[in-house]
C-alpha cells in the first residue's frame, strides 16, 4: 500500500517575548532553512512570532483515526541556563540562558510504522557572566503515551552548536528527522504526545562499552 501522510504544519508556539528577532548567519543555520520553512510556514524571520495551532487533519481512509501527536515541553525543561564555575544559575552568577519559543510537527505513516519530524526554535540570552563564544544546546525528544502508567515510546537526545555574537541575544533550531515508532491503535492514538525539552545529560559521553571477559 502506497505511503499515506499525516501532515501538520504547525504545533503550539511558547512566546516568551524575546524582543527583534536576528536572523542566523551561520552557514550550518542557513541549511535548516528549506526543513523549517516546511515545518513552520514561514522563513527563519517569522520564528519568535505566536502561532496558532493547527487543526487535527486525518487520513481520508481506515487509518483516518490517526492523527499527528500534539507536542509539549516536559514540565522543567523549558529552559536551560549555566552559571559560573562553582555557581548556581541564578542572578548575577549566570552566564546565558537558553529557551524554546517554537515548535512544530510533521508526521508520516507508512508500512506500520510513524516516521515524524520534529522542529525545535529557542532563543539564547547572554548573562551577567558572559557567555563563550560557542554554546552546546542540549534537548530531548520523546514520544510517549499518556493516561494511566506514562509509557515512553522511543527517546532521543540531540544537540545543536550556536554560535553567539555581540548583540547577546540569539536564535537557534533543531529539527529533529529521526523520529520513528510503531502506529499506535485508532484507540490509544489520542493519548501519544511529543515531549521535548532541555536535557543537559545529552552534553555527558556516551558511556563505553565492556570489552567482552575472556576465559581462562
Amino acid at each position: 500500500m502506497g505511503e499515506r501522510v499525516i501532515r501538520f504544519a504547525l504545533a503550539a508556539a511558547v512566546s516568551i517575548g524575546l524582543g527583534a528577532t536576528l536572523l542566523p548567519s551561520a552557514a550550518s543555520a542557513q541549511s535548516l532553512s528549506d526543513r523549517f520553512k516546511s515545518l513552520f510556514g514561514g522563513g527563519s524571520s517569522d520564528q519568535d512570532k505566536p502561532a496558532t495551532p493547527a487543526a487535527p487533519q486525518q487520513l481520508n481512509d481506515a487509518d483516518a483515526e490517526l492523527t499527528c501527536p500534539p507536542v509539549q515541553i516536559r514540565s522543567g525543561a523549558s529552559t536551560y541556563s549555566v552559571a559560573a564555575n562553582g555557581k548556581e544559575a541564578v542572578g548575577n552568577d549566570v552566564k546565558f540562558l537558553a529557551s524554546i519559543t517554537r515548535t512544530a510537527r510533521q508526521c508520516n505513516l507508512n508500512s506500520g510504522q510513524i516516521t515524524a519530524k520534529i522542529g525545535i526554535q529557542g532563543r539564547i540570552i547572554v548573562g551577567p557572566q558572559g557567555a563563550p563564544p560557542s554554546i552546546q544546546v542540549p534537548l530531548r525528544v520523546a514520544v510517549v503515551q499518556g493516561g494511566v502508567g506514562e509509557k515512553t515510546i522511543m527517546t532521543k537526545a540531540y544537540t545543536t552548536t550556536v554560535q553567539m555574537d555581540e548583540s547577546g541575544s540569539v536564535p537557534f533550531s533543531l529539527v529533529a528527522e529521526d523520529v520513528v515508532y510503531p502506529a499506535p491503535s485508532p484507540a490509544d492514538n489520542d493519548n501519544y504526545i511529543f515531549y521535548i525539552g532541555f536535557d543537559p545529560q545529552a552534553l555527558k559521553p556516551e558511556p563505553k562499552a565492556r570489552a567482552p571477559h575472556k576465559k581462562k
